[in-house]
């Protein structure tokens, strides 16, 4: 048999040939899947069968079963807890965050509320007192924010977190210090006398004005009340926490203010201070030795002379911390301003919300527009807010992308011809479509899968563009059903032609959306399974459902009713009229060709007055080439989106032509017989020597080398700006921060397993490998290092110093401490602890044994009792430390004046199986940052580990940024393994490995493009993406599968099969790709800007690219690599020239197609035998067989 000339030696005129009737020749080795591919056929044919004879029922039971599990939606969970949402599954991370919960409890120790003040121009200096005024300004109106709530007013003093508060004997000193004790607040104001304003609590004694930090000098107050009581033990307390004149020896930001204490060093010279010089190494609250605030807690975009010196700053920074609503809670329970009111930590919780609401707004509001700075104010609760605002459901949206989709499927189904018009069935596939992604919601729902932000922002809009592709297949197959097939076996020709495509692009979306659960982020694992959930009921619904809704709208055509108002009968229907051959006059029977059917076009007019319809066939009539089907196979014919219509020419004198006029007979399918196919795949062109196929490598190759250099431009990264709107508030205030003061508090925790005590060095290595650390901001080098381990030490190196006063003095002595100091007194009962429950006291070591060894480490026996004495008597430096000792040590009252020598027996702290040193993270701007310090971090634990040590470290940096340690290997194993389920999927479905091959090769170009354009479009690396690229690959089939089936299952050379395949899969494809567009058009009006960038922009291109891959590149693959046709026909004409064929002998009968009686389609396109078929140069001449218009 003699191979068809190439697709570019063919006339211009060249139109497929039509389906040969002939039986087909199997080719040897593709019995098999060819016999497989059949029985899954007739399966699917059964189907279709079974559903149209009880298309009511299944329609019926169809929307019972979804509407059921749409009910689902009532229990959905929106989850917004960001630990929940982005902490790895089963991840170190996860586990050791279980463990810190495990021990502390749910909640962080505080909250921070914060305001960042810049300048509005830029790069101006803030270290001016004009500007500390204004930031005084926004921070006195904060700090005097109320809320009324439960019959209660909440203001700062009430419910702001205070550091150490001490257990004072004096009953009266212990109040005035209840109401008095400060707020922690971390400001650069905290340097002059006006950081007191920010303290609201105040006390009274007699015959004094009211007490406050603004009026208060403690050692002034100690020096009056030492005669009334007995303040030595408080006074040391101060003494030690190098409290001083507190606020009152600072210098005044104005020195003529009225209220500037005498004691302010500048009041009487009334100078205004050095800004720069007093803000030099940061600022203290009431404790210098236990309130420091750094410099870079404080002031941004600093600048600083060669010797170090500050100069200027570009902003000012202050934070308040607030109590949890579980300290809040446990702090106002029982007490007598809660007894009547019910009060639980669910109160506690929104007494809190409700003030940190009223804080940012009133703080954004203190300064004047027109003033020179600007202040940005943030809090936990606005965060909370972001998340809650970026999960809600946009309900104009999602009604606003499902009406432009139902007017979408509406307009392209509905035809002139209301016999052969579907937009009754748009519509009901769009609402069809919609009902299965709430089904399949509410499934999820019903599973227990959390909803997020992606989930409601996201997957509606993207579910619906996929499930209408299918939809709109399975309709272009419907209407083209092969003429002569009976009317109850439409619906399963239909399903026999369709299935196969459908169930495979199916089957590979939930692969794909499986497969992208393996990134091991729990918001992106849910939207995953929750995607792939809904894909499985969009396939169950198209597959079962929706082909009763087709059977129904058969009934109706078949009723010959309106489409749409389907009560309503149709005016208009069509007579077709069997004509023979002699009639056509002038005709003649070429020799050669025994029997040939063609197609010729008369036009139906309808008489107004009696709505009947006479067909009229002109004497003279122009043959017109009947539409082909390209494939030869009972899984595609050709569709397009329109109908053809019929156009009348009027001649002259009593006859008539009628011919179609041109633009009437043009759709996608004609588009891509006519031009497209010819264009892509001719071998040469006239303008060029490159044949199109040679073009369009070349322009893909260049693609792709240009996004594998595009990849290597993709960022690694997430910032809480590229979530937040633009223009909005806390866009400013998080760009602010980013900028200015990119610090993170973290915290090197140490578990159990070990023992302290005897660890102490492996303890004191682990904490000064983390501090070399480039990110960690050391402390200043006048101060020890700020951890528990150190300040536990210093305290007891301290009260050893004042034991060996107290001895040296005689104050002390072997037989009693009671005339000695009070840390004397503490060092004595430590000194006799022997650590043995039969012996506990030993007096002989007062003298042979010190608390703390000359290698600067304590006694093992000594550490834990010394621990718990520790932690009962020195809460400020317990505070500072930010221990959170778990078990918590006993509590412990130190008596000096104890007679019964019960306060000698210091009960030991239980092992420790929690404790943390803090510290803080800089610089961090940039994921490759964040990273080198969580490597380093983690580098440093594992070298404690080999000494004992179990350690790590705990901060937002580890629980969001570790995921970038390992998110590119994920996504690099995802999308292999994704591409090898779906290389086997397509495989096992197309029976063809070689075909299964060139679809992978396409999904990964378009893969790597797609990675390679979001690094030209400056979108970064985070499990999101991700997600979405490994979902391309699933996406990436509808575009792809189509046109390798269609090409596999034509005859002919490569060239004629991607030209037949192009025709019949053009226009779904190109339906499909315009749906998913539509669907995700509704995306590109959302209010944040991370859902257009992250997925409107990347779906899009994704899209895009899915349309050019499927259409342009595959087809030219295919005609070049493709595997060979499965079929073949027994016998074909032989080319002798371009004016002729010499015929063989045709082993065919003379079979007759006429018209099927059940036929409910009238056609208008009379059968007759002719002579001689225009195609007969390139193909076999066989009898065409009968097709529809498309």
């Amino acid at each position: 048999m003699a191979r068809p000339p190439p697709l570019g030696e063919l006339p211009p005129g060249y139109t497929p040939p039509a389906r040969p009737a002939t039986p087909q020749i199997l080719a040897g080795s593709l019995k098999a899947p060819l016999w497989l591919r059949a029985y899954f056929q007739g399966l699917l044919f059964s189907l279709g069968c079974g559903i149209q004879r009880h298309c009511g029922k299944v329609l019926f039971l169809g929307l019972l079963a979804f509407g059921a599990l749409a009910l689902g939606l009532r229990v959905a969970i929106i989850e917004t807890d960001l630990e929940q949402l982005w902490v790895e599954v089963g991840s170190r991370v996860s586990q050791e965050l279980e463990y810190t919960k495990e021990k502390l409890g749910e909640e962080a120790a505080y909250t921070s509320q914060m305001l960042i003040q810049t300048p509005r121009q830029e790069g101006e200096n803030v270290l001016t007192p004009e500007a500390l005024d204004l930031h005084l300004q926004a921070a006195l109106t904060a700090s005097k924010v109320q809320v009324s709530l439960y019959g209660k007013s909440w203001d700062l003093n009430k419910i702001c977190y205070k550091s150490g508060v001490p257990l004072i004997e004096n009953g009266m000193i212990e109040r005035m210090i209840e109401k008095l004790f400060p707020c922690v607040i971390l400001t650069p104001l905290d340097c002059f006398w006006e950081g007191a304003k920010l303290q609201g609590g105040s006390a009274y004694l007699p015959g004094r004005p009211d007490i406050q930090w603004t009026n208060l000098d403690p050692e002034q107050l100690l020096a009056e009340l030492g005669p009334f009581a007995s303040l030595e033990g408080f006074r040391e307390l101060l003494d030690k926490a190098q409290v001083g004149q507190a606020y009152v020896g600072r210098p005044c930001l104005h020195p003529d203010d009225l209220h500037c204490p005498p004691s302010a060093p500048n009041h009487h010279s009334r100078q205004a201070p050095n800004v720069a010089q007093e803000l030099s190494g940061g600022c203290h609250g009431f404790s210098h030795k236990f309130m420091h605030w750094q410099e870079e807690l404080l002031l941004g975009g600093m600048a600083r002379d060669p010797q170090g010196q500050l100069l200027r700053a570009e902003a000012l920074q202050s934070t308040f911390l607030l109590m949890s609503p579980r300290q809040l809670y446990e702090h106002f329970r029982g007490d007598y301003q809660t007894h009547d009111i019910g009060w639980s930590e669910e109160q506690a919780g929104t007494v809190l919300q409700a003030w940190q609401r009223r804080f940012v707004q009133l703080a954004q509001e203190a300064l004047p527009e027109n003033a020179s700075q600007q202040i940005h104010a943030f809090s936990s609760t606005t965060l909370d807010d972001i998340l809650h605002a970026f999960s809600e459901v946009s309900a104009a949206r999602v009604v606003g992308g499902y009406l432009l989709m139902l007017a979408y499927a509406c307009v392209t189904m509905l035809r002139w011809d209301c016999a052969q018009s579907q937009g009754a069935v748009g519509l009901a596939g769009v609402l069809l479509v919609a009902l299965a992604v709430a089904s399949g919601l509410g499934l999820c729902a019903l599973l227990g899968i959390a909803f997020n932000a992606a989930t409601t922002q996201v997957l509606p809009f993207l579910a619906l563009g996929i499930g209408v592709d299918d939809i709109f297949l399975l309709a272009h197959a419907f209407t083209e059903a092969p003429p002569g097939s009976p009317l109850q076996e439409r619906t399963g020709e239909c399903l026999r032609r369709t299935g196969t495509s459908v169930t495979l692009t199916s089957i590979n979306n939930m692969v794909a959306f499986f497969m992208a659960a393996l990134v091991p982020i729990p918001a992106l694992r849910a939207f995953s399974l929750q995607a792939a959930i809904v894909v499985g009921c969009n396939f169950a619904a198209v597959m079962l459902v929706f082909p009763a809704v087709l059977s129904l709208d058969l009934r109706r055509r078949h009723c010959r009713r309106l489409d749409v108002l389907c009560c309503f009968s149709s005016p208009c229907s069509a007579r077709v009229i069997q004509i023979l051959p002699q009639e056509l006059g002038n005709g003649t029977v070429p020799v050669g060709v025994a029997h040939l059917t063609a197609t010729v076009q008369a036009f139906a007019h309808c008489e107004a007055s009696s709505q009947h319809v006479v067909t009229i066939l002109p004497p003279q009539a122009q043959l017109v080439p009947p539409p082909s089907d390209p494939l030869g196979s009972e899984l595609f014919s050709p569709g397009g989106s329109t109908r053809d219509l019929l156009g009348q020419e009027e001649g002259t004198g009593q006859k008539a032509a009628c011919k179609s006029l041109p633009c009437a007979r043009w759709n996608l399918a004609h588009f891509a017989r006519s031009q497209f196919a010819p264009l892509l795949l001719q071998s040469h062109t006239k303008l060029s020597r490159l044949s199109p196929q040679a073009v369009v490598l070349v322009l893909f190759g260049a693609l792709l080398g240009l996004s594998l250099y595009g990849a290597t431009l993709v960022q690694d990264g997430l910032a809480l700006t590229d979530v937040v709107p633009r223009g909005t508030k806390e866009h400013a205030f998080l760009s602010a921060q980013l900028r200015y003061f990119s610090l993170y508090e973290v915290a090197l925790v140490t578990q159990g397993g070990f023992d302290y005590a005897h660890s102490q060095r492996a303890l004191f290595d682990l904490h000064q490998r983390f501090s070399s650390l480039k990110a960690v901001l050391p402390p200043p080098a006048t101060q020890a290092p700020r951890t528990w381990l150190h300040y536990y030490r210093s305290w007891l190196q301290g009260i050893q110093a004042a034991f060996d006063q107290d001895w040296a003095s005689g104050r002390i002595t072997r037989h009693s401490y009671r005339n000695g100091s009070e840390d004397g007194a503490l060092a004595y009962k430590l000194l006799v602890q022997t650590g043995d429950a039969q012996e506990p006291l030993d007096f002989s070591q007062l003298t042979t044994k010190k608390l703390v060894d000359k290698e600067g480490l304590i006694p093992p026996e000594l550490f834990y009792m010394g621990l718990t004495v520790w932690v009962s008597s020195d809460p400020l430096g317990l505070a500072a430390s930010q221990a959170n000792f778990y078990p918590p040590p006993p509590e412990w009252l130190h008596d000096k004046y104890d007679t019964t020598g019960e306060n000698l027996r210091i009960p030991a702290a239980q092992p420790l199986e929690f404790a943390q040193f803090p510290f803080l993270l800089r610089g961090l701007q940039k994921t490759a940052d964040f990273v080198e310090a969580i490597e380093g971090a983690r580098a440093a634990c594992a070298e404690a580990s080999q000494a004992g040590v179990h350690a790590y470290p705990s901060g937002s940096p580890f629980l969001f940024w570790e995921q970038y340690l390992g998110l590119r290997r994920c996504f690099l194993l995802a999308v292999c393994i994704l591409l090898l389920c779906t290389f086997l999927v397509c495989a096992l479905l197309l029976l063809n490995p070689w075909t299964a091959a060139l679809i992978v090769l396409v999904l990964a170009m378009m893969t790597v493009e797609l990675f390679g354009i979001m690094g030209f479009l400056g979108i970064k690396l985070s499990a999101i993406p991700v997600v979405i690229l490994v979902a391309s690959i699933g996406i990436g089939v509808e575009f792809t599968v189509h046109v390798a089936l269609g090409f596999l299952t034509a005859q002919g050379s490569r060239n004629l099969r991607a030209a037949r395949a192009l025709e019949c899969t053009f226009a779904p494809v190109t339906d499909g790709a315009i749906s998913t567009l539509l669907g995700l058009l509704m995306l590109a009006g959302s209010n944040f800007d991370f859902i257009v960038r992250y997925f409107f922009v990347v779906l899009t291109i994704l899209t895009l690219l899915g349309l050019l891959h499927g259409l342009v590149l595959l087809p030219v693959l295919l005609s070049i690599l493709g595997p060979p046709p499965e079929v073949t026909t027994p016998s074909c004409s032989q080319p002798t020239g371009r004016g002729g064929i010499e015929p063989k002998q045709n082993t065919l009968s003379g079979q007759q197609t006429g018209l099927n009686s059940q036929d409910p389609f009238p056609m208008k396109y009379h059968q007759l035998k002719l002579a001689a078929s225009p195609f007969a140069q390139t193909s076999c001449p066989c009898p065409p067989a009968l097709l529809t218009s498309s």
